[in-house]
């Protein structure tokens, strides 16, 4: 009885975030990032076709980054403003206590809607993705090295963003929990890119701040993680050599430790999602 109740949960889920309008927007934003790597893609090839191949693939990767780096805030956007109206919503609206009326476990329901969420928030970044993969490839014949692991850490910092949004829905508004998701992504990017300069300016205190950001909030350091997936090794080889960190490179793969601590820190949020949602007055 409660796994038929997950999976029906999250296919209802699914089918719910497919009719919201936040969806229009993020597909909207999406199509408006694609037409804009395309022609930038385009205008780097015509105005650099003096450039050697080696030369172009270090472009490409690089620039690659910064439109990845565009895809990820759009899913932090959209996944955040998915969850609250997901659960806090149908609190609100009173549609949750027709649900929890018949004889259904609480942390059923909470499950459910959490896998719909992470089916179709994963589902969009891979999609999407994989798209400026190809308008890249089309474009200037570039393909990262390893697009699968980029992209399965994407999904990975979508469903850290949606299970905090869950969390924060259970005691906060939908429109609050999606501000403060956002807020805090910003937040922590911001505090990696400290944390880094810290490192290049040999400042123990500074860089910590990184550290512990990634810590409490993983999604800077999936990103980064995806970062290194997506671009040219050579990339490193030309801008980190002796320099030390960069901000806007990834310097290096991320450790089973840091993935397992991923995947706990997720549990422990759902975890938390649902003694709130229990003990929440509908």
């Amino acid at each position: 009885m409660p796994l038929r109740t997950v999976l029906t949960m999250a296919a209802l889920t699914i089918h719910e975030s497919a009719r919201r309008r936040v969806l229009r927007a993020i597909v909207a934003m999406t199509l408006v990032l694609l037409a804009l790597s395309a022609f930038g893609f385009s205008r780097i090839d015509a105005e650099f076709s003096g450039l050697t191949s080696g030369e172009a693939r270090l472009v490409a990767s690089v620039v690659l980054n910064l439109i990845m780096f565009g895809l990820s805030l759009i899913a932090a956007l959209g996944t955040a403003f998915l969850a609250g109206p997901t659960l806090a919503g149908e609190i609100e609206s009173g549609m949750a206590l027709s649900v929890l009326a018949r004889p259904v476990a609480r942390w059923a329901v909470l499950v459910g809607k959490w896998l719909g969420l992470i089916v179709f928030g994963s589902g969009f970044v891979v999609l999407a993705g994989a798209a400026h993969f190809v308008v890249v490839w089309a474009t200037v014949g570039y393909w990262p090295p390893d697009p699968v692991t980029g992209l399965g850490l994407l999904a990975a910092q979508t469903t850290v963003l949606l299970t905090l949004g869950l969390v924060l829905s259970t005691i906060i508004s939908p429109m609050a929990s999606g501000i403060v998701a956002v807020g805090l992504f910003g937040a922590t990017w911001i505090a990696g890119i400290v944390g880094t300069i810290g490192e290049l300016l040999d400042n123990d205190g500074v860089a910590r701040v990184g550290v512990v950001s990634r810590i409490l909030l993983p999604t800077d350091g999936l990103w980064r993680g995806a970062m290194h997936a997506f671009q040219d090794p050579t990339v490193l080889a030309v801008y980190g050599a002796g320099e030390g960190p960069h901000p806007f490179l990834g310097q290096s793969s991320l450790t089973l430790a840091y993935l397992g601590w991923v995947l706990v820190w997720v549990m422990l949020l759902l975890g938390l999602a649902s003694v709130f949602f229990r003990r929440r007055d509908l």
